[in-house]
């Protein structure tokens, strides 16, 4: 059963807006063990619509049709769906009375061409919108379901997951159980990976592992489908613990994992306290850790020392090693670690110093060095690195070294 989606809009096709919704509906289209037969992107164009639905149509045993059913003039949808399968047009009053109670709850001002959200083909079966204000709608183009939704990504969500994939699972039946999940590694580039998990090694039928880099992560999507589920998920957690055999050391969780959650929680489990210096990250680790709920339960405090100045006179560091090493160097990470530790009264010190460029950089510490310090209550460690990213990747690249170098620390890992 392979499932065509169609995505229209001129804020896609002029690449003024990514389109999200298609990734994510291919994603749960396959997750439900349905294939996807092609994506297709159109402008607000009553023909390009009605061009994109015949080629889906020919190839397909669904649609799914996401963009331009809102309350304006290029929302052409409705109306370009309606005329390519030859139907007319009529009002909804219920649905008009459901808007206009959206409206007034959201406290939005009512106008008349928000009335257009109500207007729908004949024979369309209503699919509520439970997050905003236009409603989609299923149709059947002689056996084939075609179901219409907002593009709105937050929209487009919701009705696919509560209003389309019920609708197909009645008109499409699944013929094949699929299990999955996402493995995260860090550490390894892709082409690593790959070449340490050999096709003979992984090839067992039924499975199928993507690889979907994620920067500054690598992201394997492990796939298995059968007409069991007990074999199913037998045979993927056969792969997976292969795959871990194998890469164990880089992987640092699974599915919906983060590295800072990861972090969280074992600080949080091991009733930890930490507190976070940063100069090149500029705040990135201490924004990712509080995006954590409950991160206040460890995270004592995060400061940005991004001047010489500010890490002699808040985190202790002497103005003779800064002028002997460098604001970048072992010495003064060291100290910066040890200095937010004591500063803060905290079981670890977290801190980082680099040249994130594009200028900045010598021979000796060319433009993409970082240190980061680590200090508990024991010891100090401080590692090096060397990264070729612009300067936005350098630091994104080095916040997630400084926390996977943390994760390690409470693992273990990295003793």
């Amino acid at each position: 059963m392979d499932i065509g989606i169609l995505v229209i809009g001129d804020e896609l096709t002029s690449g003024m807006t990514l389109d999200t919704n298609s990734s994510f509906i291919a994603r749960e289209l396959q997750t439900q063990g349905w294939g996807v037969s092609a994506v297709m992107t159109v402008g607000d164009d009553n023909n390009a619509i009605g061009r994109g639905l015949d080629y889906l149509l020919k190839i397909s045993s669904a649609l799914v049709v996401t963009g331009g059913l809102g309350p304006t003039e290029d929302d052409v949808t409705t109306a370009a769906v309606a005329g390519a399968f030859g139907l007319c047009l009529h009002n909804d009053d219920i649905a008009l009375a459901r808007i206009k109670d959206r409206y007034a709850g959201l406290n939005l001002p009512w106008t008349e061409n928000s009335a257009r959200q109500a207007v729908f083909p004949e024979g369309a079966f209503i699919i509520n919108n439970p997050v905003g204000t236009a409603c989609g709608f299923l149709l059947d183009r002689n056996g084939i379901p075609v179901a219409v939704i907002p593009g709105v990504p937050a929209e487009a969500r919701r009705m696919f997951l509560d209003g389309v994939i019920p609708l197909f699972r009645d008109k499409l039946p699944n013929r094949e159980y699929v299990s999955k999940k996402t493995i995260k590694l860090f550490g390894r580039t892709e082409s690593q990976i790959n070449q340490s998990l050999s096709l003979e090694y992984l090839e067992i039928p039924g499975v199928r592992v993507g690889f979907y880099p994620r920067f500054p992560e690598i992201h394997l999507l492990v796939t298995s489908r059968g007409t069991r589920m007990d074999r199913v998920e037998e045979t993927l957690s056969v792969v997976c613990d292969r795959i871990k055999e194998k890469l164990g050391r880089y992987i640092f969780g699974y599915d919906n994992d983060t590295m800072e959650g990861v972090v969280a929680a074992l600080l949080t489990d091991r009733e930890l306290t930490l507190s976070v210096a940063e100069s090149c990250t500029g705040g990135l680790i201490t924004d990712r850790l509080t995006n954590v709920p409950g991160s206040s339960v460890f995270l004592e405090r995060g400061l940005v020392s991004y001047s010489n100045r500010s890490k002699e006179e808040l985190l202790g560091v002497p103005a003779s090693i800064i002028e002997k090493h460098g604001a970048v160097s072992e010495e003064v990470a060291t100290l910066m670690a040890e200095g937010i530790r004591k500063l803060a009264g905290t079981d670890i010190g977290l801190s980082t110093t680099g040249i994130a460029g594009p200028t900045g950089g010598t021979e000796e510490k060319p433009v993409g060095t970082l240190f980061v310090g680590l200090s508990t209550g024991e010891h100090t460690t401080c590692r090096r690195f060397l990264f070729g990213w612009d300067r936005r990747r350098m630091k994104e690249m080095s916040a997630q070294v400084a926390l996977n170098m943390l994760r390690k620390h409470l693992t273990g890992e990295s003793k």
